[in-house]
């Protein structure tokens, strides 16, 4: 294939149904174009249905839904909320958002996701302190769900609750039960990467609906009940649309489709490269099952990964380097951090060698197979050094 006349093939494109404009057409037919309506509740109960929680909200952003999580715990100025590093800055920015804390914990190398004895050790340092956090957020990075039993072990022997950022992860699975499941709560993205997409959007999940019908009357500017607008809390306008939810149910219908397409993808992968040493690919954890929203992999060194990213870009096709740690962030350089043992930093480290692939569900056998011939080159000719 020429590059130059290539279309260029992205990391993880929206695909669509074919069956999201029934359901815009039904909104624009019944004039339900407004936040709220009869495809935001159906989305809300199919969501709940597919995942086996009580409840779920469907809101603007994944963000949004942490934020929301956050506010149902009672996190308040000069709280602490323990958070993943190896995460996209959307994690920890609502605890901002509510004057508190982020504190980050490392990555572990089975899941690439928080590490149990680098929160163990947060743990008890919080409490030697008398300063416990409010909450724990806990990602399930590029579809791995994390080591879930030891980490929300951890948290209830504190009497801590967990928020599950589920935001990469929907359609995985841990030990038989759906990512976003296991936590006090569970987030969800729709964002247009995503492995399925409303154009922006998420959901907060919980089997407490006591708390996601809190969550609803936050969301909607917390309007009280009364014959004329009066607000006794503050609100946000946190509600998705019923356009929206409309494309989300569509897409919904072939989650599982999109996680079989996109783990074949990370296989095709895998087999191609079984005998290439420079490349090591994300681990899955024992009975787990992870969407492969993305495939992600790492190389020998830094180097070795800006260079495979611009050859890569060379040939119009786009990679990228795995999250920066939080920890690593400028907004974030006064917050404390708990790496996995005291020689290393796991989530460092794979920041320095991780890669992240293109991995649409979209994606076809021809441009993948374009891909993998561009990496090959770029290992033949030795611009990674073994």
């Amino acid at each position: 294939m020429n590059s130059a006349t290539k279309e260029r093939i992205f990391l993880s494109p929206p695909h669509m149904s074919g069956k999201e404009q029934q359901y815009i057409n039904e909104a624009f037919e019944s004039n339900w174009i407004a936040p709220l309506g009869p495809n935001v509740d159906a989305f809300e109960q199919e969501m709940a249905s597919y995942i086996g929680s009580k409840g779920a909200s469907a809101v603007s952003s994944g963000t949004a839904a942490i934020h929301l999580a956050l506010r149902l715990l009672g996190v308040t100025a000069g709280d602490i909320v323990f958070c993943s590093s190896l995460t996209f800055v959307a994690s920890a920015n609502p605890i901002l958002y509510e004057g508190a804390t982020p504190v980050f914990i490392d990555s572990e190398p089975e899941t690439w996701n928080m590490s149990p004895d680098a929160l163990q050790r947060a743990f008890a340092e919080a409490k030697q302190q008398m300063k416990l956090p409010k909450a724990v957020i806990i990602v399930h990075l590029y579809g791995q769900s994390a080591k879930m039993d030891e980490l929300v072990a951890i948290c209830n022997f504190y009497n801590v609750p967990v928020i599950e950022d589920a935001a990469e992860s929907l359609g995985s699975t841990y030990k038989g039960k759906k990512s976003g499941t296991m936590g006090d709560f569970g987030v969800y993205s729709f964002n247009g990467n995503k492995i399925i997409t409303t154009s922006g959007g998420g959901m907060l999940v919980s089997n407490n609906l006591e708390a996601l019908e809190q969550a609803k009357f936050l969301a909607t500017q917390a309007r009280d009940v009364a014959p004329y607008y009066q607000h006794s809390t503050m609100g946000h306008n946190y509600r998705m649309s019923n356009l929206l939810a409309g494309v989300g149910r569509a897409q919904l219908a072939v989650l599982e489709q999109r996680v079989m397409k996109r783990r074949e993808i990370f296989q095709t992968y895998k087999e191609a490269f079984a005998e290439q040493t420079l490349i090591t690919f994300m681990p899955e954890l024992p009975n787990t099952s992870s969407n492969r929203w993305l495939t992600t992999a790492t190389l020998k060194s830094e180097e070795n990964v800006i260079e495979m990213i611009a050859s890569l870009e060379s040939k119009n096709i786009e990679a990228r380097r795995v999250w920066k740690p939080l920890h690593l962030q400028p907004l974030f350089a006064s917050c404390e951090f708990y790496a996995h043992d005291s020689s290393c930093s796991v989530s460092e480290q794979l920041f320095k060698t991780g890669i992240c692939l293109p991995s649409g569900s979209s994606l076809s056998e021809c441009e993948q197979s374009y891909v993998i011939a561009s990496m090959e080159e770029v290992f033949l000719q030795n611009v990674v050094v073994k």
